[in-house]
């Protein structure tokens, strides 16, 4: 029973108001696998790279993350993205985005993939989504969706396709309300779970995330940090956290997914700490368990009448 992740693999150059990096790894699947490893063992990546990313493919190994689905284009270059965060770092702008060998990704599934239950499909074009999800042999237990806004421009009736077959979507609630055309997140999700998704995750960034679902909504809090260096990775370590979760107690209703939520606020709340994967290269598992009780600390109360 393995976790499979398909998303991007890629070079990132990061300017924020901390610093800037060179060419750093970066990409959905690079930071949802690392995440999901802390969790789950049997953590599995579906990508494309050039032959210039080299040795760094070591990064996966040294976490026993199975890269034998990741593409290596002899002769091509990897992805590459360039931003530049603001001083609030929530927005950015973008420098530069090279697709290279992922403008023409057509995601292969090896045979030692097909035991996939869990399925994380990470922010690609949705015929990318349709396309991993034909080639599976069996239903996964369960398929969580990452996807943006450019999607929602660009190829909807495409998206809309694919929300038909998966079980959570998570976005963000400007992506929401774009989604669902409601401005309350409440409307827009019953809206967007009309689509298809069993369950909606809307993620809120510094003022953390909502989960619906089953007819119910789980608010979890962002955690306060005192520093933020990096933000890019973080929705993607959020995504992997939450269903390596999902996938170690190997039972999914809402009560699991609101632990789940928890799991994944507190990856993505480590990914913010450090540039690229540095904080993910250097976690341990009892870091892992101390925020977490932070979490459970910072929301617990009594009410004493």
């Amino acid at each position: 029973m393995s976790l499979v992740i398909v998303g991007t693999v890629a070079f990132d150059a990061i300017k924020t108001p901390f610093g800037d990096t060179d060419k750093i790894v970066g990409g959905a699947a690079t930071f949802a696998g690392l995440a999901a490893s802390f969790l789950y063992d049997n953590v599995k990546l579906i990508s494309v790279v050039g032959d210039d990313f080299g040795d760094n493919m070591d990064l996966f190994k040294g976490e026993n993350i199975d890269t034998s689905g990741i593409e290596v284009v002899a002769g091509g270059k990897t992805f590459f993205w360039s931003g530049r965060y603001h001083n609030d770092m929530n927005s950015r702008d973008t420098l530069a985005t090279d697709l290279n060998v992922l403008a023409d990704f057509d995601p292969k599934i090896p045979a030692s993939y097909q035991d996939c239950s869990y399925l994380l499909l990470g922010n690609l074009t949705p015929q990318v989504q349709m396309d991993t999800l034909a080639r599976l042999q069996n239903k996964p237990k369960l398929v969580v969706l990452d996807t943006m806004n450019y999607w929602m421009n660009v190829a909807l009736d495409d998206l809309k396709l694919v929300l038909k077959k998966v079980d959570v979507l998570t976005i963000n609630d400007a992506e929401a309300r774009q989604l669902s055309g409601e401005y309350s997140l409440v409307k827009a999700a019953q809206k967007i779970i009309e689509l298809g998704p069993k369950y909606l995750i809307i993620k809120k960034g510094e003022h953390g995330a909502l989960l619906f679902g089953e007819g119910q909504i789980f608010s979890a809090p962002a955690l306060p940090l005192a520093e933020v260096f990096d933000p890019t990775g973080a929705g993607d370590a959020f995504a992997g956290g939450f269903i390596g979760y999902l996938a170690r107690v190997n039972t999914v209703n809402f009560s699991n997914m609101k632990n789940a939520v928890i799991y994944g606020s507190t990856m993505a709340s480590f990914c913010v700490e450090r540039f690229g994967t540095e904080r993910l290269q250097n976690l341990t598992q009892d870091e892992i368990r101390n925020r977490i009780q932070d979490f459970i600390s910072l929301s617990k109360f009594e009410i004493s009448e």
